[in-house]
């Protein structure tokens, strides 16, 4: 078996570019070097391939993020601490309940089930949502220790729950035992 051993990396300076030198036994191989980052004046337009932008153009860096998570769930109304007692446990239908927050990715993904289910069960079944960032004692009332959590409420009362982004046909499942 042959053995490949290598030398430490020698750096040369020419006069366009700092090249390393690395050698591997009897070859060695030209890298360009490291230079550093390159820093371009604010007032410099640049072009990102065939788009040109002019500084007047950009974002500022005091710009405000939104993030745009809190609207991926549209079909589907919020509930608070102040509307829980009469949308969900005074409900003379069964509640579906989605305990979620707009910085959880598992919770995109499972919004447009929920959309799905709310409009497919209408008349039957009444779906919400809880932002368990600003309703944290609903979600700690019903012990919620994870996200997205689905909770089927009937006659005010926690029947099921359904702990992740699931497919459609579990929460079909669970929604259809208490129909």
């Amino acid at each position: 078996m042959a053995s490949v051993t290598f030398s430490p990396i020698t750096a040369s300076s020419s006069s366009s570019s700092l090249l390393s030198t690395v050698s591997a036994g009897q070859s060695s191989v030209r890298l360009p070097g490291f230079r550093g980052l390159k820093v371009r004046p604010r007032n410099v337009a640049r072009s990102i391939g065939s788009i040109r932008t002019s500084p007047s153009s950009r974002v500022s860096r005091g710009a405000r993020i939104v993030c745009e998570a809190q609207d991926t769930a549209v079909d589907v109304a919020p509930v608070t601490d102040a509307t829980w007692q009469s949308l969900v446990l005074e409900s003379d239908l069964p509640v579906l309940v989605e305990f979620w927050a707009p910085w959880c990715g598992p919770c995109r993904m499972i919004h447009p089930v929920i959309d799905e289910l709310s409009k497919q069960y209408a008349g039957k079944l009444k779906c919400f949502k809880v932002n368990t960032d600003d309703s944290p004692s609903i979600a700690t009332q019903y012990g919620i220790r994870s996200i997205p959590t689905v909770i089927i409420f009937k006659n005010g009362e926690k029947k099921d729950a359904v702990i992740g982004a699931v497919p459609k046909t579990t929460l079909t499942t669970s929604i259809e035992k208490f129909l």
